[in-house]
């Protein structure tokens, strides 16, 4: 069904593109809503489990199939676990930055957002990384986040809906390649539990029922010529039944090909090397509403 293609021009030999990323979160997603959890060991210590166990089974899997992954890092982690950043490296993988505490821009100022920009960047910057690449906490950006990120030298942002290809934003401090997402790619939907903070949607799902689900998508993705992003969180997706599952999506996704999977930050710099039309994001004007 070639009518059925995307206009988006992958490079020679692809349709469509996979990019497995990971938000090794740790605690700080849990942080971000009150710090006071910090004194209760249950729901630090399931946190935790992501980058002290979660990780290193991940990275096994990942490096098991020859894939590269994207992971992103909260300064907050990066500081608290400098052994797991260093892990990612060392792995080969792309770190991309994930705010400091995992607080959503939405909910800042233009300031505050701008210092959790400084302090994450200075927390990658200890070991070595200048990101390219930015995800919003709990995806939610604000007004003025392209425009900081373009300002700050990022070349990419993974953290709208509006599409299922990259495209170029202008901004006024420069252009910024969007990598759009979709929620029906995060483990978080799927496997996320915590009764206080709650979390999760009260129902753990099957491992086999997620990754049949994904593979889905991931072939839907294939036949629009459209780039799927999974999202996994080590302290989910790296529990065992879990990272097995994953592992058995890795080797049918080898199955494709004509699938480019690849970290974001290869797919934002094709993207900006098509010198596609930049345009600004066009946001509803409810003045008068």
């Amino acid at each position: 069904m070639n009518d059925t293609l995307s206009e988006f021009p992958w490079p020679a030999g692809f349709r469509s593109a996979v990019a497995l990323t990971f938000d090794l979160d740790a605690e700080s997603v849990v942080l971000a809503v009150d710090r006071s959890y910090a004194s209760r060991p249950s729901v630090m210590t399931h946190q935790a489990y992501g980058p002290l166990t979660g990780l290193p089974r991940l990275l096994n899997v990942l490096d098991a199939a020859a894939l590269r992954a994207t992971f992103f890092i909260p300064g907050f982690t990066a500081d608290r676990y400098p052994g797991a950043v260093a892990a990612v490296l060392e792995a080969g993988h792309e770190v991309a930055h994930h705010g400091y505490l995992h607080r959503p821009p939405a909910h800042l100022t233009v300031e505050e957002e701008r210092a959790e920009l400084e302090r994450g960047l200075e927390a990658l910057g200890k070991h070595g990384v200048r990101p390219a690449g930015f995800r919003a906490p709990w995806w939610e950006t604000s007004a003025d986040t392209l425009g900081l990120l373009a300002e700050f030298g990022f070349s990419y942002d993974a953290s709208l809906f509006d599409r299922d290809t990259p495209y170029p934003v202008a901004t006024d401090q420069g252009v910024i390649v969007e990598i759009p997402q979709s929620w029906a790619f995060d483990d978080w939907e799927r496997y996320a539990y915590l009764p206080d903070p709650p979390a999760g949607q009260g129902v753990i799902e099957r491992p086999s029922d997620v990754m049949e689900t994904w593979w889905q998508d991931i072939v839907a993705y294939r036949e629009y010529g459209a780039c799927a992003v999974p999202v996994m969180h080590p302290f989910l997706s790296g529990r065992p039944a879990r990272a097995l599952a994953l592992a058995g999506l890795l080797e049918r996704l080898s199955s494709l090909p004509d699938v480019w999977v690849t970290t974001l930050g290869e797919i934002a710099s094709h993207a900006f090397d098509l010198g596609m039309e930049a345009t600004p994001l066009d946001l509803p004007d409810v003045d008068g509403v």
